[in-house]
């Protein structure tokens, strides 16, 4: 009844805020939490990648008197923030999870490699991979990207506020047209903003399918990782 066993799950920052205009909202964060919790003891292997821009964004520090470098420094540490909380609502119930870290934190968190992170998995733990990348330039969804193709995810799912890929800003724009389908190369060419295109890239390069769904229906997840129509499918 899987037909995702391993995946990679994106969570932006922001959605943590919920109502908020940053920060962390608990009854979201627990709201995630049981549905990541539902998909795991199901026997799916779950590795999270979480944004921080509930916290800080680095492509906003050079307004803030910041160079890009420090400001998206800065925007990996609100990463571990991030994942320090929902990693502590994981464990609160009762699922074990593991905090890795791209760069040296320990002991806040393990230095990320493939090779744990790949054990943590088989072991049942979920896997929350901090700070993107490691390097500045680089998003977060960059960094959900690469880490679903190290360890060879069946999917990389990315979490949004909306039902999937739309024309233009569905909440925005009231004639936006729902894509069920797009290939990498339409994504790309389109310029659709939800993932930037060294995602969409990376996961072209190794045919790494990407389904952009609505976080906030409860049972999404679940139906993705059984194979139900749900989101919008980027593939070959």
């Amino acid at each position: 009844m899987i037909k995702y066993k391993r995946i990679v799950l994106k969570l932006s920052g922001e959605s943590l805020a919920g109502n908020n205009s940053h920060g962390i909202q608990t009854e979201i964060l627990v709201y995630f939490a049981n549905q990541i919790k539902k998909i795991a003891d199901f026997g799916v292997q779950v590795a999270i990648v979480i944004g921080g821009g509930n916290i800080f964004r680095g492509l906003h520090g050079e307004t803030q008197g910041f160079d890009r470098e420090t400001g998206d420094h800065m925007g990996m540490l609100a990463t571990v923030i991030n994942s320090l909380a929902l990693q502590t609502v994981l464990e609160s119930l009762g699922k074990p999870a593991i905090l890795y870290s791209a760069i040296r934190l320990e002991p806040i968190g393990a230095f990320y490699s493939k090779r744990k992170a790949l054990k943590a998995l088989e072991q049942g733990k979920i896997v929350i991979i901090s700070c993107g990348t490691g390097n500045p330039y680089f998003t977060t969804d960059t960094a959900s990207a690469l880490r679903a193709v190290e360890l060879s995810a069946d999917a990389l799912l990315k979490a949004t506020r909306v039902d999937g890929i739309y024309t233009a800003d569905p909440e925005k724009d009231s004639n936006a047209i729902k894509y069920n389908h797009l290939t990498y190369n339409e994504a790309i060419l389109k310029d659709l903003k939800v993932m930037d295109i060294t995602a969409f890239s990376l996961c072209k390069e190794n045919k790494m399918r990407i389904i952009v769904f609505d976080i906030n229906n409860e049972n999404n997840l679940m139906d993705i990782i059984q194979g139900k129509d749900v989101g919008t499918i980027v593939s070959e």
